[in-house]
């Protein structure tokens, strides 16, 4: 499925479900090893994926979040090798983005978020967009649904944080 994010449209699946994953991967001709984000509508959705953090990073994650901030945090063993590409770690965020904060809610938990693009690739920033780039994966049933929906305001993909060093990743 592809949504609309804070800057950019995204592609997800159920971060519990391989073959969705496996299907995600091929989509976007994307590395195993690259990992995805996850994103929430609530932290509650994402503490089954994460480790607990100290108190300072803590702080860190609740002035963010709900928002356009993703975060690097220590992985618990719920989230799958083909969602850390094989990291200790775990891209998350808690979105902002009414819709795909909708999205979460409807699959009562975190999904996959990954940009709407090929890899290498500019992300899409609209349905049409989407459309014209997935055509073929459209009717080959490879992209189940587009979500035609505006962007949030931000200006292309979320900034990524280092959740231990707060390093600005991206």
């Amino acid at each position: 499925m592809a949504y609309p994010t804070e800057g950019v449209f995204g592609l997800g699946c159920d971060p519990g479900n391989d073959a969705a994953i496996d299907a995600l991967l091929n989509l976007k001709n994307r590395s195993i090893e690259r990992g995805f984000i996850l994103i929430a509508a609530n932290r509650a959705q994402l503490n089954p994926f994460i480790t607990d953090v100290n108190p300072e990073v803590e702080v860190k994650l609740n002035d963010s979040w709900p928002g356009p901030v993703t975060w690097v945090l220590p992985c618990s063993n719920k989230a799958s090798d083909a969602v850390t590409g094989g990291k200790p770690t775990i891209a998350t965020r808690v979105t902002n983005h009414a819709i795909a904060a909708s999205l979460c809610n409807e699959c009562n938990s975190a999904i996959i978020s990954t940009s709407a693009n090929v890899s290498g690739q500019p992300a899409c920033t609209t349905a049409a967009e989407v459309e014209a780039v997935f055509h073929e994966s459209l009717i080959d049933n490879k992209l189940s649904y587009i979500l035609d929906h505006p962007v949030g305001n931000l200006t292309g993909p979320t900034p990524i944080f280092d959740g231990l060093t707060g390093k600005q990743l991206r």
